[in-house]
């Protein structure tokens, strides 16, 4: 399997790029982490530290023999990580580090996939319309909360007061799932495979690339798998700067890992 990655950290001042990517011959990971200011005094690493971690982690475990589910696998990484911190950190809070992942994985002539929090994994299917994997749940709860924090100065009391509340949703039933400090989270990935004779590639992307087809609804997921079979992942994180700057929103991390060759593992 090849795997081109390409990861753009937000352009705002004293920001470090909170998403990762990686990948071994037969798997490739992404996260995304998250985190509001403030939590800075519950963890000392900050997110960058928990996504590299996280993923880190997730590459060591990812085997191509299919004994263990992806969740079982996340999971054990959720755990590792939390233990490496656990001690110094005030893991459980809600404001804590946490993180959306997408995994794929090729074994036995079958992709697994699973993708916790609002991350995506695309499978591009020779056969017909890209399959599109995604979990809706927090993106749902944080509509909700958009005129809320539209109406306040982010990095304010009251904009953290209403991101905390945001938060407290996260792993809880009737919330959302993230990878953060409770292992059993990662139970609630939505997981599947499918065989890889029918895909010509797949692409995991964190929010902040998927942006271009579900935030600002420029093109569809068959266009951007084409660009990415013609151009790579930098293309799409151009157009995703354009259109933050182009409506005046604030820039996010994004990250595309695209795979090709699948059958050719």
């Amino acid at each position: 399997m090849r795997v081109t990655m390409t990861t753009s950290a937000a352009a705002r001042p004293g920001r470090v790029n909170e998403d990762f990517t990686g990948a071994v011959p037969t798997a490739a990971v992404l996260v995304d982490g998250a985190g509001i200011p403030g939590s800075e005094s519950l963890c000392r690493h900050g997110v960058a530290w928990y996504a590299t971690r996280l993923g880190g982690a997730l590459l060591g475990l990812l085997s191509p023999v299919r004994d263990r589910g992806l969740p079982a696998l996340l999971a054990e990484a959720i755990e590792q990580v939390t233990d490496a911190h656990r001690d110094t950190c005030d893991v459980a809070d809600v404001i804590a580090p946490s993180a959306a992942v997408a995994l794929l994985r090729l074994s036995g002539g079958l992709v697994d996939y699973a993708v916790l929090g609002d991350a995506t994994v695309v499978l591009d299917r020779t056969d017909g319309a890209p399959l599109v994997v995604s979990d809706p749940r927090e993106v749902v709860i944080s509509r909700s909360y958009e005129a809320a924090l539209g109406a306040t100065a982010r990095g304010s009391d009251a904009h953290r007061r209403i991101l905390r509340d945001l938060r407290s949703h996260r792993n809880q039933p009737g919330g959302f799932w993230v990878a953060k400090d409770d292992p059993r989270a990662a139970d609630e990935a939505v997981t599947g495979s499918c065989p890889v004779s029918g895909l010509s590639g797949a692409a995991l992307l964190s929010n902040g690339a998927s942006g271009l087809v579900d935030r600002f609804g420029l093109c569809d997921w068959p266009e951007v798998m084409a660009a990415l079979a013609s151009g790579g992942p930098d293309g799409i994180i151009r157009r995703v700067r354009r259109a933050e700057a182009r409506r005046g929103v604030a820039p996010d991390d994004a990250t595309v890992a695209y795979c090709t060759g699948l059958d050719e593992t």
